[in-house]
């Protein structure tokens, strides 16, 4: 006689029928692609996939939990498979664009971009370039987020080293998303619907909490190695924090508020860092875009309605006033708010919408319940709705079911019901919020110039090294950190290049480094005399210093503590005995105080234990010292003395001489107190004015 089955289990059938009737039976049998709708087997977005197989990914991990029977094991391996197919079938059809990839990191726009939609059944294109709006960075972001978590989860999708060189280069595309106007999430551009580009804030978003997600993470699980992780530029995700909290609680210039930052400020990227922040843009947008059948996704919003004309794409500029008050409501941000109150334990909020979602959702013919795309008002009822807004019935609309809505809908179901957590479907921890560390202590290394440099600072008990004190620990430009993150990601087989060669930021060069058994610190982008020439003049270099100070203490969220790394020469410091305004910020770090931040200044050895270390296992045996960088410029990068200081530039052979102006007593130098000379000048006659040398030896 069998056992009777327990509720759990029971419910859990009730939920796997629920997912089979309504979204893997759409499931391609050869792609794995879902449709975005239930009657259409044409065309398949990145972003309505990654969504709509949410709930058969948090069915699996609840059957996987509570199976009684080996077909409850066996219906959970079978729904982790439709999983690992579909993430894999949206990774095929990206990689046969490997070349937008490339093109995009060098020149990132809409021309280049990956495509959001692709053909069902081959993984192929289905639209052209110019005839739909395909630059969305929100759609790849939002795979590689969920691609870390439910790798995280034990699922195995990425297979081989070509994947994760493509999934790093994949890393690459979206890091300038907080640069990088796009189409957004509705895929029209602007508010005004003629296309236009905006830089959107649900976009920069989910491009920031996919860098955090995929950042030292190994896409084997547990059975990789160095070569299978992903590594990702503490500044490039800064930087999309940075803008997000100042778009915040605006979508974008033209949307004064959308309901997709729902799913940035909560599930699934939690990307916003400020409480106070999240608070006031959900309070915005129940505030301005909530009705009775669900959110509008922006005001004016005239997609779907009555008075749309279905044959056009964008609308007339004077046609956005037709829609007001009439825009259809979407339930799905009924799931997204009732997600939230879960990861919040807000029981209010949760039976409150829990409450509302199981009126819209529409029953058919089976007895199934379906999650409508929209609900909009009839034409016989818009102007009594414009009159008095939520009046007048509704009727439901556009997809039924609406994949991505039935989806997060199932989801929500599964939470409120106890049969998975939230940490099961956020195995990151994403949803706990981490406060700034209220106590950093930035640390300070100086290099000086020579012994009688180090011995002049010993006497204000500023305590430095000399490069050749620093051994067996490497100093080196950030441009050789550069160079050295060109190599990640590269691949021959997939033609791609890895890394632009892009300057360093300030969180980059304040880690050390650490490649085999040596250790490398970098000094900062700002102090590259070849790069910037400001940093020439000591007042700069000094207000560098200060706002990277103020900059780590606002942003720095590692372990350990950043490691500023400064040279020291006669060139800042000007004659002896008298103060310049390097040596009063030199005697601020070294007080213990500075522009704000607790500062200390040592030796670089003594910081090993307390700095922050991140590994250069992707180096595949190359040097990171390359053969374009003498050892001797090195040592004189930052010198500039009065004899004339020669050095290499891109194999090639240059001297400074400075100019009898830089000795004056209160002169700032500049560009123009400089010549540059070719060391061939006797035989090619060049100088400053010059590019290139008459003997074709590049500047």
């Amino acid at each position: 006689m069998s056992r009777k089955r327990s509720d759990s289990v029971v419910k859990l059938e009730y939920y796997d029928h629920l997912v089979k009737s309504t979204i893997l039976r759409h499931q391609h049998p050869v792609t794995g692609l879902l449709p975005a709708t239930a009657d259409s087997q044409g065309d398949a977005w990145v972003r309505d996939n990654v969504y709509s197989v949410m709930a058969v990914w948090a069915l699996a991990m609840a059957y996987r939990k509570r199976a009684e029977r080996d077909e409850d094991r066996a219906r959970a391996y079978e729904l982790e498979r439709s999983v690992v197919k579909l993430m894999r079938g949206l990774l095929f059809c990206m990689m046969r664009q490997v070349d937008k990839v490339e093109a995009f990191k060098k020149m990132p726009i809409k021309e280049n971009a990956l495509h959001a939609k692709y053909d069902i059944a081959t993984g192929g294109t289905c639209v052209a370039d110019h005839l739909w709006g395909h630059l969305q960075v929100d759609a790849p972001a939002l795979y590689i987020l969920m691609l870390a978590q439910m790798t995280t989860s034990g699922l195995q999708i990425i297979f081989s080293l070509d994947e994760v060189s493509f999934i790093q280069n994949l890393v690459y595309y979206i890091e300038s998303a907080y640069r990088t106007p796009d189409f957004g999430i509705w895929e029209r551009g602007d508010k005004t619907n003629q296309g236009q580009l905006e830089l959107n804030a649900s976009s920069v978003g989910m491009a920031k909490a996919a860098l955090e997600a995929i950042n030292e993470f190994d896409l084997f699980g547990c059975r990789g190695g160095p070569e299978s992780v992903i590594h990702v530029l503490a500044d490039e995700r800064q930087h999309c924090q940075t803008i997000l909290h100042s778009l915040l609680p605006r979508e974008s210039s033209s949307k004064e508020v959308d309901s997709a930052l729902l799913s940035v400020i909560g599930f699934p990227a939690f990307a916003c860092n400020d409480p106070d922040l999240v608070e006031r843009t959900r309070e915005k947008i129940e505030k301005e875009l909530k009705g009775n059948y669900g959110c509008k996704r922006f005001m004016r919003d005239g997609y779907r309605t009555v008075m749309e004309d279905p044959r056009r794409l964008y609308y007339e500029p004077s046609e956005l006033k037709n829609f007001d008050r009439v825009e259809c409501e979407w339930p799905v941000f009924f799931c997204y708010l009732l997600l939230d109150g879960l990861f919040e334990n807000n029981t209010s909020q949760v039976d409150d919408y829990r409450q509302f979602l199981d009126k819209l959702i529409v029953p058919q013919d089976d007895g199934v319940v379906c999650l409508p795309e929209l609900y909009y008002v009839p034409k016989d009822k818009v102007e009594l709705e414009k009159a008095n807004p939520h009046s007048q019935e509704r009727l439901p609309g556009g997809k039924i079911p609406h994949l991505w809505g039935q989806s997060l809908y199932i989801v929500g179901c599964l939470l409120q019901e106890g049969l998975i957590v939230p940490g099961e479907i956020d195995p990151l921890n994403r949803h706990y919020y981490v406060p700034p560390k209220v106590d950093l202590i930035v640390q300070v290394a100086l290099v000086a110039e020579n012994e009688a440099m180090k011995q002049e600072l010993s006497e204000y008990d500023i305590p430095s090294q000399t490069s050749d004190e620093l051994l067996p620990i490497h100093v080196l430009l950030a441009r050789q950190l550069s160079r050295a993150y060109t190599r990640l990601g590269k691949n021959e087989k997939l033609g791609l290049s890895g890394r632009p060669f892009l300057d360093m930021g300030t969180l980059s060069t304040c880690k050390l480094y650490r490649y085999k058994k040596t250790m490398y610190a970098f000094y900062p982008q700002f102090l590259d005399h070849e790069h910037f020439y400001l940093s020439l003049d000591d007042q700069m270099t000094v207000d560098f210093v200060q706002t990277s100070l103020a900059y780590l203490r606002a942003n720095w969220q590692m372990n350990g503590r950043p490691t500023i790394t400064l040279p020291v020469t006669q060139f800042l410091l000007g004659q002896k005995g008298e103060k310049s305004p390097v040596m009063n910020l030199l005697q601020k770090l070294r007080s213990g105080y500075s522009a704000g931040v607790r500062t200390e200044v040592g030796k670089l050895a003594d910081f090993l234990k307390t700095s922050h270390i991140t590994k250069l296992s992707f180096m595949h045996g190359y040097p990171v010292i390359d053969n374009s960088m003498s050892p001797g410029l090195l040592k004189r990068a930052f010198s500039l003395e009065s004899s004339s200081s020669s050095f290499s530039l891109e194999h090639e052979s240059f001297a400074i001489l400075p100019s009898p102006r830089l000795g004056r007593r209160g002169h700032s130098p500049g560009v123009e107190d400089v010549e540059l000379v070719c060391l061939c000048s006797q035989r090619c006659g060049f100088n400053d004015g010059l590019q290139t040398c008459k003997n074709n030896r590049g500047l």
